[in-house]
């Protein structure tokens, strides 16, 4: 099964020689796609460029830390833990057509959950059982990636992987053939974008002016905090089609930032666990979407948390013009 060949993987990658690695692995379904992103761009509406949005429904443009409580706030999720009222957000993707429109391309669970479109989301603890975890505290905010990139950056997790029609492939998260590129050819199982959050902390500050200087990569396989990751599955298996790729064989996708290059994917992280669930479940090394120590809904339930847009504009139809961009340009 493709999780379990990522949980092996993920074995390899952090060292440990102790058997699987647990790790939390659970669905958020879609909340809403917009143009608002409360981190880079606060209080902007609209800001540049399109979202997929998850999480808790009290997301907005500006979700100001010292007055935004998301579990207070939030009267339902789109996630699997129910008491998960955290954001998460991406880029999305479109296909270029031959005449020149843009289709965003629609999303599909990762193997083995059921959602509608939205983010897989994995947490996963040290490899060393004797290491103690420690959870975000209220008020945490991260970014990876950056939307202006239009050449190879330094993010060492972002990434895209051209899936097989079952299973996945062997490689370790974001080794070759994973790139920071988008795939140049067909991929018979969609393509799979990889945002892997930092985990070591500074301890003390819960954000800072660029969103990631408070916290880094670990120089070894040691953290401080879970390892936070999004995996987010695009289903380009409609598009599979020579007549409707460009004349010259370029491939045809775009993020939403306007790269079409894929070196522009970023993921953006608001922590809103409610009280102390995230510590529980990190302590009980939680594994999968099933955790004693959590409370759950269904996927039916978490499904229905969704929430309107703010700005009201054609994403889902062909446009002539991917969302936003007169602004980027």
């Amino acid at each position: 099964m493709q999780w379990k060949a990522l949980a092996l993987a993920l074995l390899v990658e952090h060292g440990s020689g102790q058997g699987m690695l647990e790790m939390m692995r659970f669905s958020c379904s879609q909340l809403v796609v917009d143009r608002l992103d409360p981190l880079v761009n606060p209080g902007s509406i609209p800001s540049p460029h399109l979202h997929q949005i998850v999480g808790g429904n009290s997301f907005n443009a500006s979700m100001d830390p010292a007055t935004h409580d998301l579990p207070t706030a939030s009267t339902c999720t789109s996630c699997t833990f129910s008491e998960d009222f955290s954001n998460y957000w991406t880029a999305v993707l479109y296909f270029r057509a031959r005449n020149g429109t843009f289709k965003r391309v629609p999303q599909y669970p990762s193997e083995g959950l059921k959602a509608d479109g939205g983010i897989t989301v994995y947490y996963i603890p040290s490899p060393d059982r004797q290491t103690k975890v420690t959870a975000f505290k209220p008020g945490f905010r991260m970014l990876v990636g950056d939307a202006l990139l239009r050449s190879p950056g330094t993010a060492r997790k972002v990434c895209h992987r051209c899936m097989p029609a079952s299973g996945d492939n062997s490689n370790l998260n974001c080794a070759s053939p994973d790139s920071q590129t988008l795939p140049k050819d067909f991929c018979v199982g969609g393509i799979r974008s990889v945002i892997t959050f930092p985990t070591c902390w500074d301890g003390k500050n819960t954000d800072s002016a660029d969103h990631r200087s408070h916290v880094a990569y670990p120089s070894s396989g040691s953290s401080d905090t879970s390892v936070v990751m999004l995996e987010v599955m695009w289903d380009t298996r409609p598009f599979n089609d020579k007549d409707l790729w460009p004349e010259d064989g370029s491939q045809p996708f775009v993020w939403s930032t306007g790269d079409k290059d894929g070196f522009s994917q970023h993921g953006d992280y608001v922590f809103g666990w409610e009280g102390d669930s995230l510590q529980r479940a990190m302590d009980a090394r939680c594994n999968g979407d099933v955790c004693s120590t959590l409370k759950t809904q269904s996927s039916e339930e978490a499904m229905k948390c969704t929430k309107p847009r703010v700005v009201k504009e054609d994403f889902d139809g062909w446009v002539t013009e991917i969302p936003g961009m007169a602004m980027v340009n």
